[in-house]
């Protein structure tokens, strides 16, 4: 977990809020009270690494409101939401939008530590993906056409000559072309690679090219730039 993640609770109530920043602050996890959501959504951005602790039902904004303008503003907190008052068919909602746990009141000083960690656990994995996902994004930014095409089908899993066929150019030229694409996405291997395009989402293969690559007969719309 993030040493500097934080754990901010929204809750209108204010002897609640208080007494989990303290239960918190005892584990030794940062937490921070507002007790209005729109007094959350003017501070919160979306660099500071955390997760959200939530009342579902509050004057003004409700939790869910909450959730639904940080999704509209992509900003990706994960999200606990308490109540006082379940309903299943608030939690489904809340979980089909990224909801972390659902905790109803009154619930333990374990639960909600438990729910917590778990939720910065996920923050950090988010935020080191998307970390990878910038990186290996500014090295396909420095890819020409013919070799972001040559990447593509490279992960994809063919190989020269059939690369070579279907860009209509020879196998050395290909060799030139996936040259210069490993050094540019700093590839030493072609796992390397493949992880690189899985990061960015740019691993195509599918069955469709399967196909047509083991009946050796690739379609002309294949033909790329």
């Amino acid at each position: 977990m993030n040493a500097a993640a934080v754990v901010y609770v929204v809750d209108d109530d204010r002897a609640l809020s208080e007494a989990l920043v303290l239960a918190l602050k005892s584990a030794n996890i940062a937490a921070k009270a507002y007790l209005d959501a729109q007094e959350f959504l003017d501070a919160y951005r979306g660099d500071m690494p955390g997760c959200l602790v939530t009342d579902v039902r509050m004057p003004k904004m409700s939790g869910l409101e909450l959730q639904q303008h940080l999704l509209d503003r992509n900003l990706r907190i994960p999200t606990i939401f308490i109540t006082g008052h379940g309903e299943v068919a608030m939690s489904v909602s809340a979980f089909k939008r990224g909801a972390v746990d659902f905790l109803e009141k009154p619930f333990t000083t374990m639960a909600i530590l438990q729910s917590v960690r778990d939720a910065l656990r996920r923050d950090a994995r988010m935020r080191r993906v998307e970390t990878e996902r910038s990186v290996v994004d500014a090295r396909c930014a420095r890819l020409s056409a013919r070799e972001a095409r040559v990447m593509s089908m490279v992960i994809s899993d063919w190989s020269n000559k059939e690369i070579a066929r279907v860009l209509d150019i020879s196998p050395r030229t290909v060799d030139h072309h996936r040259a210069h694409m490993m050094a540019k996405m700093g590839a030493r291997s072609l796992a390397d690679l493949i992880l690189m395009g899985v990061v960015s989402g740019r691993e195509e293969m599918n069955v469709h090219a399967l196909r047509r690559r083991s009946a050796g007969a690739p379609q002309e719309n294949d033909a790329g730039p």
